[in-house]
């Protein structure tokens, strides 16, 4: 019990770093100068998606990782519906579903009482493809992408190479690589930083984060398990053994993911060591549990970012442009938000579709995603983690309260899960609303059960990586006017009865999107609403449209 397993007895392990697969090291390229229009340095989840995401659009993308394999260890688990979605675009999500551990509930303890103060279901809207979140491992995410950028020519992982450097011009930016066999230099129209919370880009180029780092440590231990438990989030607040607070998610392959609140001044490299883990451990699980350590890890919050997150020809994203707590799976979610974002925008500028100007947008919008998953996790923080007598004693009349009124559970902060984030001021969008329900602009598309000629069952499914133009009720002469001015870049969609290319048969569509006869949505690439009328003339969708991107360049 509680003995170390096959990676962490030193074994299967690069530097010290647990290893899931060993990648072949790329050699170096002939020529010790070269140009792309595209470099991605980074292969995580975030770099991956953004290279399959423009390798899909037909764009030619070099990613450059200084690591020779896929990490295994602790990192991000729980990967959100709208990350589920834009999988689902990315030609994954199946598996990720099929491997993953699906999940909506929530359940929140207090002390030592064995029932919990309260209960919560994160997809209150059923009727979706996808549930509110499903767990598995990153190294499984990066295994799946990888395989499926394998299918597409355009994209090139160049594995253990290394960025050492960085310079501009006002129309390209140039990396010194070093590799195995040699040093070599990459001058790219447009360098994606993806590089990590220790981004070697954002070092050379003499940036940092600014925010704040809280004085609190988690011990983080995964725990293989013979015995089943409930595929729920399970956070105890005072926990009747050590931690003064602790959360339990389940993963696929047996592996259960344990957190616990250690405190400021702890010894890291003692915490991380299994004598010292086992009575957390044991604490949680309970008597004659028997478990083996994947992992042991200590982790401190942080809450912080870039002031910008475009710097001239260099984009940061993901971990490189933020880092915020782990409660909430914030992290990694927040940053494939930014790289879906990204990738159409850089699509269309590399294309030349689009003035560089749209570029602007996309550092706008990630900064309102990493402000608002800042203000979310920091105020998680703050609750689960106390610092003053006087907030001790308000978070514990909030979980009294909680525990016989309602009205009070919203307060109670354990960690507030990730949600795509709207983009209310998007320079993007067109504001003037006339709708009482539904995703306004900003917002990203709901999902809803439909009925259609290709056998799709979901509505978002058909919004594809394009622009849409969504047409609710009978459309008569109208659908033909707008597929004409739309052509072959905009899709356009009659959604309503029987005579309708979608068939909206339980009146669900409709519903998710307040809309009545006449209604029409324009919806972004990433599937962001950029614009909604309630019976508009065709003039006022196309002026959106160009308005959101959509237009040729220089338009």
């Amino acid at each position: 019990m509680g003995g170390l397993a096959g990676l962490m007895d030193g074994t299967g392990t690069i530097d010290g770093v647990p290893v899931w697969r060993v990648m072949p090291r790329t050699p170096a390229p002939m020529n010790a100068q070269e140009e792309a229009p595209l470099v991605i340095v980074g292969a995580g989840p975030v770099g991956l998606a953004l290279a399959l995401e423009l390798g899909s659009r037909g764009r030619s993308v070099i990613v450059v990782t200084a690591l020779d394999y896929i990490a295994r260890g602790s990192k991000a688990i729980c990967f959100s519906k709208r990350s589920l979605e834009i999988f689902d675009r990315l030609g994954v999500g199946a598996r990720v579903r099929e491997k993953g551990v699906g999940w909506e509930k929530g359940k929140v303890f207090w002390k030592d009482l064995a029932e919990p103060i309260y209960e919560f279901d994160l997809l209150p809207e059923k009727g979706q493809k996808n549930p509110a979140f499903v767990n598995i491992q990153q190294y499984y995410i990066e295994e799946y992408l990888i395989e499926e950028i394998a299918k597409h020519p355009s994209i090139a992982i160049r594995w253990g190479h290394r960025v050492t450097g960085v310079r501009q011009t006002e129309d390209s930016a140039t990396l010194s690589v070093s590799a195995t066999n040699g040093d070599y230099e990459i001058r790219a129209d447009y360098v994606a930083a993806c590089d990590g919370v220790r981004s070697t880009i954002r070092k050379a180029m003499g940036l940092d984060f600014e925010g704040r780092i809280f004085e609190d440590n988690f011990l983080i231990a995964d725990v293989r398990l013979t015995r089943e438990r409930p595929a729920e989030r399970q956070f105890h607040f005072d926990p009747p053994w050590p931690g003064w607070s602790s959360l339990v998610h389940k993963q696929p392959d047996g592996v259960w993911r344990l957190d616990f609140q250690l405190g400021w001044n702890i010894d890291r490299e003692a915490a991380v060591r299994p004598e010292n883990a086992n009575p957390f451990v044991m604490g949680m699980l309970g008597p004659g549990v028997d478990f083996e350590y994947e992992w042991l890890s200590v982790y401190t919050f942080q809450c912080r970012r870039m002031a910008r997150f475009l710097h001239g020809r260099v984009v940061f994203l993901g971990d490189a442009a933020q880092v915020v707590s782990p409660f909430g799976a914030r992290g990694c979610n927040g940053g494939l938000q930014q790289a879906d974002n990204l990738g159409w925008k850089l699509d269309r500028v590399m294309s030349g579709a689009a003035p560089p100007s749209l570029l602007e947008s996309y550092n706008a919008e990630a900064l309102a995603v990493a402000d608002e998953n800042i203000k979310n996790a920091s105020r998680s923080t703050d609750f689960m983690t106390p610092k003053t007598t006087a907030a001790r004693a308000f978070r514990d009349a909030t979980l009294e309260l909680a525990r016989r009124r309602p009205f009070a559970r919203p307060f109670v902060n354990s960690g507030r899960l990730s949600a795509p984030v709207a983009y209310d001021n998007s320079p993007l969008s067109s504001l003037s609303d006339e709708f009482a329900a539904g995703p306004a602009p900003g917002a990203v598309a709901i999902d809803a059960p439909i009925r259609a000629a290709t056998g799709e069952p979901w509505l978002l499914s058909h919004l594809g990586g394009a622009f849409s133009i969504l047409m609710f009720g009978p459309a008569a002469g109208r659908l033909e006017d707008f597929q004409r001015r739309a052509g072959d870049s905009v899709r356009v969609l009659s959604i309503g009865g029987q005579a309708e290319m979608i068939i909206d048969e339980e009146g669900l569509a409709a519903e998710r999107y307040g809309a009545q006869d006449g209604a029409v949505y324009l919806v972004r690439p990433d599937q962001h609403i950029a614009a909604r009328w309630k019976n508009p003339a065709p003039e006022l969708v196309f002026e959106a449209l160009a308005r959101a991107g959509g237009g040729a360049a220089g338009s």
